[in-house]
């Protein structure tokens, strides 16, 4: 499962490439999602209505297309700890534009955070497919996409509390500064994690090109790609609109909406690691999504059906069931990816898939927005999201039939 030349004798091992990446995928999650979860905030101190934050996300993600989409060729010349670096600063970058009170400011931050976000996750798939035995992939490869619901519950415990302590706009310039602070950090393991780089390699447009072409061309990456799209749609939607939902239709306090998305990120965390098992041990990767699938059917139309009345308890057991089951996919799936992969080529795998991904995170997101300002209220855009989890259980069980 070697990708590209093994690393040096005096590298350190599969666990730390496990803690770092997590780390760094945790802070690059929680700063694109501080905006969203201050929406409300934002969206009346510039006088704009708070669905705007799907064409935020929207903006974000098509830029974290392109960033995936190189992020396997730039990991192989620079090196996957580099490039994690420069996606941190890209990341403090964009959350420094967007504390401007201005559209178009934070226009271009949201494009600078994509760009810093995309090729996080090719980076750490090119380390782990390293150092992960193949026994162990679903679950490593899940543990390491916690970061991206862990990103999630910071942003929903802190940035709430923070917003009103410092304002909106100290709030996203705090976080910048973590990012900033994470890049240095990983400065000291950058010689001997970057050690398999090289630095010959061509950035022509024929090799950037090269991941989509290979995910088109195989069967079962295409197939793994379209139910990631689908997926995504759901995850974003749920992580984006969970607050402005809360907030707007069932009449909570930021803060408790915020303790609501923090409890469905929560549940994503543990999800993931549970589903890796789950695949590894007992269903394997193909079941555990079909399973994935269902679950994601009822959290959505669950979680469109709670009440200003609804219990607490109730509530956040419902955004719970959602969380697993909506935000816990990522892991099984990157891991089959690595899976399906040619020999050495996870981190290109990872990132032709991850544009089909990102494209549903930009159609998700403002399709949601859309449909719930046109009905009036979010509940309906909430129902809605069991449609594209139903279109991926179809899609597998149709792929399992027809696939040795």
């Amino acid at each position: 499962m070697a990708e590209g030349s093994a690393p040096s004798a005096t590298a350190p091992g599969p666990w730390t490439s496990l803690a770092v990446t997590t780390a760094i995928q945790v802070m690059t999650s929680m700063a694109l999602l501080t905006l969203p979860v201050m929406a409300p905030e934002v969206a009346k101190a510039l006088g704009v209505s708070s669905a705007l934050v799907g064409g935020y996300i929207a903006l974000a993600y098509a830029a974290a297309m392109a960033g995936s989409l190189v992020g396997g060729t730039l990991v192989r010349r620079m090196g996957a700890i580099r490039v994690s670096q420069m996606g941190l600063v890209s990341c403090a970058a964009g959350l420094a534009l967007c504390s401007l009170p201005s559209l178009p400011a934070i226009v271009v931050g949201a494009l600078a955070i994509g760009i810093g976000y995309g090729p996080i996750t090719p980076a750490s798939s090119h380390l782990l497919a390293l150092t992960t035995p193949a026994h162990r992939m679903s679950l490593v490869f899940s543990i390491k996409q916690t970061g991206v619901p862990a990103g999630g519950m910071l942003a929903g415990a802190i940035v709430p509390g923070a917003l009103l302590i410092v304002g909106w706009q100290a709030t996203l310039l705090l976080v910048a500064a973590v990012c900033l602070v994470w890049a240095v950090l990983a400065q000291p393991l950058r010689a001997p994690l970057d050690a398999d780089r090289q630095p010959n390699q061509p950035l022509a447009l024929g090799v950037l090109l090269k991941p989509l072409r290979m995910v088109l061309g195989h069967r079962t990456l295409a197939a793994l790609a379209l139910c990631s799209f689908l997926f995504s749609a759901v995850q974003v939607s749920l992580t984006t609109y969970l607050v402005t939902y809360l907030h707007d239709s069932l009449s909570m306090t930021l803060v408790a909406a915020g303790v609501a998305l923090s409890v469905s990120q929560l549940a994503g965390v543990v999800g993931r690691i549970v589903w890796g098992s789950v695949a590894d041990r007992w269903l394997g990767a193909r079941r555990t999504l079909v399973g994935l699938s269902i679950c994601m059917v009822i959290g959505a139309l669950f979680t469109a059906m709670l009440q200003p009345d609804t219990p607490v308890a109730v509530l956040w057991l419902v955004v719970g069931i959602f969380g697993a089951s909506g935000i816990g996919w990522n892991g099984v799936y990157l891991a089959e990816v690595a899976r399906q992969a040619p020999q050495g080529q996870a981190s290109a795998a990872t990132g032709g898939t991850l544009l089909f991904t990102f494209l549903g995170v930009v159609c998700g997101a403002p399709a949601l927005g859309a449909l719930s300002s046109a009905a009036g209220s979010y509940r309906v855009g909430f129902a809605a999201l069991a449609v594209p989890a139903l279109a991926a259980l179809v899609l597998l069980l149709w792929r399992a039939r027809h696939s040795p």
